[in-house]
């Protein structure tokens, strides 16, 4: 380690014997010894079967192509050359090599994608704690469709709020907040600690607000825009508070306290400016059209507009990435939009070069098609990268795509956490051994997976289980 970050980590985590240790320790030991979490991040690179596994957390899911080098760059010198997308728009580098973390981690906060205000020479525990605040989800298409409310500018002032405020370094990086402006395309199904979703009354716009779940389900109140952060912070503190230190997740504090409980006590700390009438509770979000996620799509008269596509199970080489970060700079506005549904999308590409990208994209081998099995196919990283995993998903994955039923949609994964997947999939197989997996159906009634339909399948017998099922509004 460096004499420079073995000097802060000295500093910012007493107690922790770094100066006479006869084996260096990693920033991301130093860490969990400070807090232990599985969750990786972008100075917390936690250990995988395969190597190191560092994520990266892109506000809104913007990423520059500059950043896109930086970060393929990054991933080929300190790792073994393979990112993945995640399902929180997020990108992950895998496969990290012994005593590269710290390195790595200063090359990724070097070009610019750690939180605002931090550099390679700040304390690592200041740059964890403010990159593990950073879990607020948009649309792909914020500020960019046609919606009740451009989120950017308010995202980035949550992002800042939580920041600057101490205590909100005690939330879990899994803490997480979904920011809706009402675009056409959206991942609605993601459950999320707070939700907000613009509601246009009139001229004028309010956020809808949920807790511990997602824009489909039914609201507690809703927000004024100028009200939106100080409100906010006041129901982070009012968590924290009954929170204690063995519940991290919102539905954790309400499985143990009424929302009113929640309510009054963030009325404790400043202002919070709940809206409460009749009409709220009839409201629900406008449907979100998936299909818009892959292919060319206009957004303006001209023609103009994105093309989106997505790698094989969410899996992307270095090379791809800089030929993405190319394509973006030629073709469209030089930056890239990481999608929730683990794909990418380049946003302001002119109507004549749309045919042109796509075939580039189609090229590279990444799916452009909603009609394509891969694009229906959710697979978690598997046993070669996952010692939890009692399978090799990818692998599976990839043989039931050529079995898959049309317009069936499915989710593999190799254990109950369910990595891959923050929602219900229609379909999930889940793993009991090796090629053997027990075949779920998502039903509104159950709980998990929802309801098993069959046992211990091979992926050839779960193939035609699938083709045996009617086909229901939760396909595809």
């Amino acid at each position: 380690m460096p004499c420079g970050q073995r000097a802060a980590l000295a500093r910012c985590l007493p107690g922790i014997p770094l100066k006479h240790e006869t084996k260096p320790v990693s920033p991301a030991a130093a860490l969990a010894a400070l807090r232990p979490s599985a969750c990786p991040g972008l100075v917390r690179v936690v250990a995988a079967r395969d190597g190191g596994l560092c994520r990266i957390r892109l506000p809104g899911g913007i990423l520059s192509a500059a950043r896109a080098r930086a970060l393929a760059g990054a991933a080929s010198t300190h790792a073994a050359g393979v990112l993945e997308l995640t399902n929180r728009a997020n990108v992950q580098i895998r496969g990290v090599r012994a005593g590269e973390e710290a390195n790595l981690s200063a090359a990724l906060i070097g070009a610019g994608l750690g939180p605002a205000g931090i550099d390679a020479a700040s304390p690592v525990a200041q740059a964890c704690a403010a990159d593990e605040l950073r879990n607020v989800m948009l649309s792909p298409l914020a500020a960019l469709d046609t919606a009740a409310y451009d989120t950017t500018a308010l995202a980035a002032a949550l992002i800042d709020m939580m920041r600057r405020e101490p205590r909100f370094a005690a939330l879990s990086p899994k803490f997480a907040l979904q920011l809706d402006g009402g675009e056409r395309l959206a991942m609605l199904e993601h459950p999320h600690d707070i939700w907000l979703a613009a509601q246009r009354r009139g001229a004028a716009v309010r956020f809808v607000l949920g807790l511990a779940g997602c824009p489909t389900g039914r609201p507690i109140g809703a927000l004024a825009v100028d009200d939106v952060c100080a409100s906010i912070r006041a129901l982070l503190h009012a968590f924290l508070d009954l929170a204690g230190a063995d519940k991290t997740r919102m539905r954790d504090v309400l499985a143990a306290h009424s929302p009113d409980t929640l309510l009054h006590r963030a009325q404790r700390h400043g202002e919070f400016a709940l809206l409460r009438d009749d009409a709220l509770y009839a409201w629900r979000r406008t449907a979100s059209d998936a299909g818009m996620r892959l292919g060319a799509h206009a957004l303006n008269a001209d023609g103009g507009g994105y093309v989106g596509a997505q790698p094989a199970l969410g899996r992307i080489d270095a090379n791809t990435l800089r030929a993405l970060a190319a394509l973006a700079e030629a073709s469209g506005d030089a930056t890239l939009r990481v999608t929730p549904w683990q794909g990418v999308l380049l946003p302001n590409v002119r109507a004549r070069a749309m045919p042109a990208v796509l075939e580039r994209l189609r090229a590279l081998g990444l799916v452009c098609a909603s009609a394509d099995p891969l694009a229906r196919l959710v697979a978690c990283t598997g046993s070669t990268g996952c010692a939890k995993s009692r399978a090799d998903t990818k692998a599976d994955a990839l043989r039931l795509a050529a079995l898959l039923p049309a317009g069936a949609g499915m989710h593999l994964s190799g254990c109950e956490r369910a990595c891959a997947a923050a929602h219900r999939a229609p379909f999930t197989l889940l793993a009991r051994a090796p090629g053997q997996y027990d075949l779920y159906e998502r039903d509104d009634t159950a709980t998990g997976f929802g309801r098993l339909v069959a046992p211990d399948l091979t992926i050839e017998a779960a193939a035609r289980a699938l083709a045996q099922r009617p086909r229901s509004t939760h396909d595809g």
